[in-house]
């Protein structure tokens, strides 16, 4: 019989006490933030555990606080399809300190992993292949960090000229401003469109 989340909690923290260093429940499923360096003994754990069994490794993400001094977490979604469960594991790192590849484990930790180094220069130790995934050949930093600029640094364009994609600098057309139609530049009048349409002859609508 499948234990309920808070059992399950208390026996991957039993089992697992040098490396969970805290656990939870959140939108009905387990989360657990484990040391950085224990966390393949937690995931092969997990696996092989009778009573846990979480075979089936959904994703594995990033996610960037820059407040912080580790900055991101990675994040692990694992499956028990025996049990019916869920459960989340959390590691924090930074920009330097490398996660032990999860793809000794599952094959599936591969891509998940070079797009989490993609997007967010998230490095893997030991990962076979870690090079970009989504992004483009040369491309500049990672951007799904929150500091990445949403103009990004370069954009692309096929050049009919040339017969060839070319790469060249971002250039902004003007500076950030709000269009609230009242702006000298937007060359607006007191009346706004449509503000016709509320005057009748007989006083406003």
């Amino acid at each position: 019989m499948s234990k309920t989340l808070p059992e399950l909690g208390d026996h991957v923290a039993a089992s697992l006490a040098q490396d969970a260093l805290d656990r939870g429940i959140a939108h009905g499923e387990l989360v657990v933030h484990v040391r950085r360096d224990g966390i393949l003994r937690a995931l092969k754990f997990l696996r092989d555990d009778p009573e846990c069994l979480f075979s089936l490794l959904v994703d594995i993400c990033g996610v960037d606080y820059p407040d912080r001094a580790e900055r991101f977490d990675v994040v692990y979604n694992l499956l028990s399809l025996r049990h019916n469960q869920r459960i989340r594991l959390k590691v924090a790192t930074d920009e330097q300190s490398p996660v032990p590849s999860a793809t000794s484990l599952f094959s599936a930790a591969g891509w998940f992993e070079r797009e989490a180094w993609d997007l967010f220069g998230i490095y893997f130790s030991d990962h076979p292949d870690l090079r970009r995934i989504l992004t483009d050949y040369g491309f500049e930093g990672h951007p799904l960090r929150k500091d990445f600029p949403l103009t990004g640094y370069v954009e692309l364009r096929y050049d009919e000229e040339q017969k060839r994609v070319v790469y060249e600098p971002v250039k902004l057309k003007q500076e950030f401003r709000s269009f609230d139609f009242l702006s000298p530049w937007e060359g607006m009048n007191e009346i706004l469109p449509g503000d016709e349409k509320a005057i009748r002859e007989d006083g406003p609508k």
